[in-house]
This record gives C-alpha cells, sequence and structure tokens, in this order.
C-alpha cells in the first residue's frame, strides 16, 4: 500500500505544477535559513576536545583586588603565579602558554619572512591537549628545564617549508633564532580555540608553531596578546616578570573529582598565602572551570548566531503556515474523490495515510531543495558574520541528512489539519453534489 499512496501522490503533485512548486519552494527556502544558521551555531558551539573537556582546567588567581566585575578574577595569570603552580605540580600535567609574535625566515633566502600563529608552552600541552603528530613528537620536560632551543610545527608549515617531507631534525630560524624541529602536529585545530579565548576571541587561524616557554622567556620574547597590569610594570623585562601583570594562559588537567577539589583547596591556601605574606591584600578569590564552562563564561558563541538561528526558525514557521494553507486548498479541491474512495470502502485511516504521505513527498522535494540552497547560503554566510567564523560552517553528511528529516518532518507535521479536514469529508454529501 505504501507504494501504492506514493504512485498517488506523485500523480496528484503532477496535476497541479505550480501549487506544487509553490510548496516545495516554500518549504526549501524555510530549511535552508535554518540549516545555514544552524551550521554556524553548531560549529561554534562545538566542543572541541570532547574526551576530555571534562578533565581540563583553567584556574583563576585574583592578584588585582575587588573590581566591578561580579567579583571575577582576571582572566589570565602572572608569571610569578604561573611559574608557583608549575612548580608545586599539583596536577597530572599543566601546562603555561602565551601567543608570540615571531617571524619564520624560509630556508630559501629567496623568500621572504612570514608570520604564523605560535605560542611559547610547556611539553605536557600535547599529551593534554591531545595534539596529534605526523611526525615525531614533542619535547620532554627535560628540555623544558634545559631552556632547549626546540620546536614543533604544524602541518601546513611544515608543507610550505619543506614540501611535506619529514622534517624531524631539521632547523627553523625563528627571528635570527635556530631551534631544532621535533615534531609536526597532524592538522590540530581545534575550535572553539579553547586555549587561549583572550587572544583569539575563540577562532583563529591554527597554531603552526610551538616553542619552550622557557626559552622564550630566557630570549625576552613580549606576547602578542592582552597584558593587563593592576600596577606599573615599567623597568625592563625582569621587572616585568616579577610585576602582577597578567598574560598567561594556564591550562591543568584533572581527571577525576578527587583531584578537582585537591586542586581547588590548593589554590584557595595558595591565595591564602599571599593574603599571609602581604602580597594581597584581600581574601583569597579563586576559581576553577573545565573547559566547557570556561567557554560558556566567556561567551564564546556569538550572539548573533542564536539570534539568526531564531529569525530564520521564525521564517521557517511562516513557510510551514503558507504550505498549511496550500495543502489545505489542494486536498479539499479533491473533495469528491475522497468521496468515491470512502464510498468504496477506504477507511479515514487510508485517507491519512496517502495525504501524509504525499506531504512526505513535498517534505523530500523541498528538502533536496534546501540541501542545495544551504551550500549556497554557506557561499555567502561571511556577509552575516565574521570571516574566522563563517569559514567554520560547511556542509557534511550529517547537516545534510538533518537538513531533509527537518523537511519531511515539518511538512508532514503541517500537513496533519489539511489532512484532517480531508479525512471529515462526507462521502454521502460528495455523491449526491456530484
Amino acid at each position: 500500500m505504501f507504494a501504492y499512496y506514493l504512485r498517488l501522490g506523485l500523480c496528484s503533485l503532477r496535476r497541479n505544477p505550480l501549487l506544487t512548486s509553490l510548496m516545495v519552494v516554500a518549504i526549501g527556502f524555510g530549511v535552508a535559513a535554518s540549516m545555514t544558521t544552524y551550521a554556524v551555531l553548531r560549529a561554534t558551539s562545538n566542543n572541541p576536545i570532547p574526551q576530555k573537556s571534562s578533565q581540563l582546567f583553567t584556574p583563576q588567581i585574583d592578584n588585582a583586588g575587588p573590581s566591578d566585575d561580579n567579583g571575577e578574577p582576571l582572566d589570565l595569570m602572572s608569571y610569578i603565579d604561573a611559574m608557583a603552580l608549575m612548580q608545586a605540580h599539583r596536577a597530572k600535567r599543566q601546562t603555561a602558554l602565551y601567543p608570540i609574535g615571531v617571524s619564520i625566515i624560509p630556508p630559501d633566502a629567496s623568500r621572504l619572512p612570514f608570520r604564523e600563529t605560535s605560542y611559547a608552552t610547556y611539553a605536557g600541552t600535547f599529551a593534554m591537549f591531545d595534539i596529534p603528530f605526523l611526525y615525531g613528537a614533542g619535547w620532554s620536560t627535560q628540555e623544558d628545564q634545559a631552556h632547549a632551543a626546540v620546536a614543533v610545527i604544524g602541518r601546513a608549515l611544515n608543507d610550505k617549508l619543506f614540501q611535506g617531507a619529514n622534517s624531524v631534525g631539521r632547523d627553523i630560524v625563528l627571528d635570527s633564532h635556530s631551534y631544532r624541529i621535533v615534531g609536526v602536529m597532524n592538522n590540530w585545530n581545534p575550535q572553539p580555540m579553547f586555549y587561549d579565548v583572550k587572544t583569539s576571541g575563540g577562532f583563529g587561524d591554527p597554531t603552526q608553531v610551538f616553542i619552550p616557554f622557557t626559552r622564550a622567556v630566557d630570549l625576552q620574547i613580549p606576547t602578542i596578546g592582552a597584558d593587563l597590569c593592576a600596577t606599573s610594570s615599567n623597568g625592563g623585562w625582569n621587572t616585568w616578570l616579577r610585576s602582577d601583570c597578567v598574560w598567561i594562559n594556564y591550562w591543568v588537567e584533572l581527571p577525576d573529582r578527587a583531584s578537582v577539589s585537591a586542586y581547588h583547596d590548593y589554590l584557595y591556601g595558595y591565595a591564602a598565602e599571599q593574603q599571609r605574606s602581604g602580597r594581597f591584600q584581600w581574601p583569597p578569590n579563586i576559581r576553577l572551570r573545565n573547559m566547557m564552562q570556561w567557554l560558556d563564561y566567556k561567551q564564546v558563541v556569538p550572539p548573533e548566531s542564536k539570534i539568526s538561528l531564531l529569525v530564520s526558525l521564525g521564517f521557517l514557521l511562516i513557510c510551514l503556515v503558507n504550505t498549511v494553507g496550500l495543502l489545505l486548498a489542494k486536498f479539499m479541491r479533491r473533495a469528491p474523490e475522497i468521496g468515491v474512495r470512502r464510498a468504496l470502502g477506504a477507511s479515514r485511516n487510508a485517507i491519512y495515510k496517502q495525504f501524509l504521505i504525499e506531504a512526505g513527498m513535498v517534505g523530500l522535494a523541498g528538502g533536496l531543495l534546501g540541501v542545495a540552497m544551504t551550500g549556497v547560503g554557506m557561499l555567502e554566510i561571511g556577509l552575516v558574520f565574521e570571516p574566522q567564523i563563517a569559514r567554520l560552517a560547511t556542509v557534511d553528511k550529517s547537516l545534510v541528512g538533518l537538513t531533509l528529516c527537518v523537511a519531511v518532518l515539518s511538512t508532514v507535521v503541517a500537513a496533519f489539519y489539511p489532512t484532517w479536514r480531508a479525512a471529515q469529508v462526507q462521502p454521502a454529501w460528495q455523491l449526491k453534489s456530484s
């Protein structure tokens, strides 16, 4: 019977091509608008490292005193506090990192220097963030302690400098200083960029260079990210390091609740010790948020993506209301046909099945049009959102499947009232009037 109803529906749609086209276009436009904005929201609210997001935490220590920011400590950490936490080693893994602006000198002297997204960090970063490697691996803790001139580079940079060959053991020159390459990352680009929301805003180009934090400090490489100072830090590099300026991202890996509780207690005790020593003149004020809590606190998801989705869903609803009217007109014009079928023994249930299947065919056609229009919408999404956000929205298999499901289901739901009206047709009245 299903195949029979499909044939009936197809014949009915062919009899009224204009009406059918209007319904298909309405569904296609509504679904395309919704799926395009949903793709942006899905990309920006994505969990960048789902297998470990509940184990990664960023601590905050208030070293500036009471403020009007709802009592929240500053987002970043001072060098004094970061080094104290690194040396205490109270987490399974920990790392401090900050963005650096170094020029990459190509081996080919005919090419000009250029810059890529670069960070100074510690060896624990690679295991903490599950960074995959194409060649080699990250450096060791011993190389951190030795302030070694080593580097990890990204696959794109490796392709640019070494034509994709295994570059482990070769040198890369950054700002006239040579570093030995120990590893090549394999397309690591978590979005949002949870590890440095302050600088990137959550979205940016993938990191292509990592060098040891200790080496960067030795070379006095300044941060190109935020540098927030509660007091003046004039007096040179060493004075700046000893100041309460905050400029360092700090992350720890805490695998279970017990370790989270213990680390929270340690942070509170550390802040209390700073108060007792006279460095802080206020009660301990600390925070310890996991990665998803941190992204939510920093409101990484752009508000315009949520607003756009609500507007597009409203547009889809309007399209469905129009579809209800068109289906009602289409079905009620077939009242004589329905009356004859009922008189010949067809049940109301059979009428329901026939017309809902016909509506599903309209929804499927609208969904296919919606998929094509969603692809076009992805090309123009940059007119609404920032380029670094717009490029994250892509059409993949899951989005295509969701688009078709939304189109079919929404059209079938919209067809319930017209189908109910059609099923209420009285055979005797239709036969008498005919």
